[in-house]
């Protein structure tokens, strides 16, 4: 088999196992940033698996023509179920993701949750989409990142990957900056300045340098409101 690894090998980390069309796609994203110090450090531990090598066609097909009239291919059961059996033998998964435009829209709640799980599989849709059969046997959770289409669940994946690895406990270097986070309290997040504190005639807010971090919580919080008010109102409950 031809499958990517991205692992240090420890017990009791996350794992992810990513089953695609394309793997060579997730070698530059996972090879840097949070996710590779995540790697680096044993704390999260991703595997990418080429459908294509399950395949049992001689030309190692895995898409047909959809029944019925209409353009547009479809993702064979066989490589696919393969490829899931064999992963299922192995080990217990906690959730089997299937990226779809269908899918619920990721949110940060439901990323907080799959940060505290061990083992992920996630299967990249293509074509048309899968044979309805897997999504009815294996998934589990179906996940969209947006409410547009794109070429295929790579990209998709990654970014439901990172924003799970991320969220592990030792993974950034302040475990306490991704509770700032937008969307971890219902807000978006408040403005953010560093040195110098004046450029270019453009200063920071004197809140900010008075060094009484009480009242410069109470800014923050009264400018992750205001923002959210004005670009995401619809996150704020009424009496906010």
């Amino acid at each position: 088999m031809n499958d990517f690894v991205f692992s240090q090998s420890k017990q009791n980390i996350m794992r992810i196992d990513i089953l695609t069309l394309f793997p060579e796609m997730f070698n530059g994203p996972f090879s840097e940033s949070m996710i590779k110090r995540a790697v680096d450090k044993g704390i999260a531990e991703i595997h990418i698996h080429n459908i294509r090598d399950y395949s049992k066609n001689k030309h190692k097909r895995v898409d047909d023509y959809a029944y019925g009239p209409g353009a547009g291919m479809v993702m064979t059961i066989q490589p696919v179920a393969d490829c899931i059996n064999k992963l299922m033998s192995e080990r217990r998964y906690d959730a089997v993701i299937y990226t779809t435009p269908d899918g619920e829209r990721l949110e940060q709640p439901r990323a907080n949750h799959l940060s505290t799980l061990n083992n992920l599989i996630i299967l990249c849709g293509h074509y048309k989409g899968v044979d309805e059969r897997i999504r009815e046997k294996y998934v589990t959770m179906e996940l969209s990142i947006g409410d547009y289409v794109l070429t295929g669940g790579e990209l998709a994946a990654m970014v439901i990957s990172d924003s799970i690895i991320r969220l592990i406990p030792g993974v950034l270097s302040d475990e306490t900056s991704a509770l700032s986070d937008s969307f971890q309290n219902g807000l978006l997040s408040p403005p953010v300045y560093t040195r110098p504190a004046e450029y270019d005639g453009m200063k920071v807010p004197d809140i900010l340098l008075c060094g009484d971090d009480k009242k410069i919580e109470e800014w923050r919080l009264e400018e992750a409101i205001k923002r959210t008010k004005e670009r995401r109102p619809e996150l704020l409950d009424d009496d906010q």
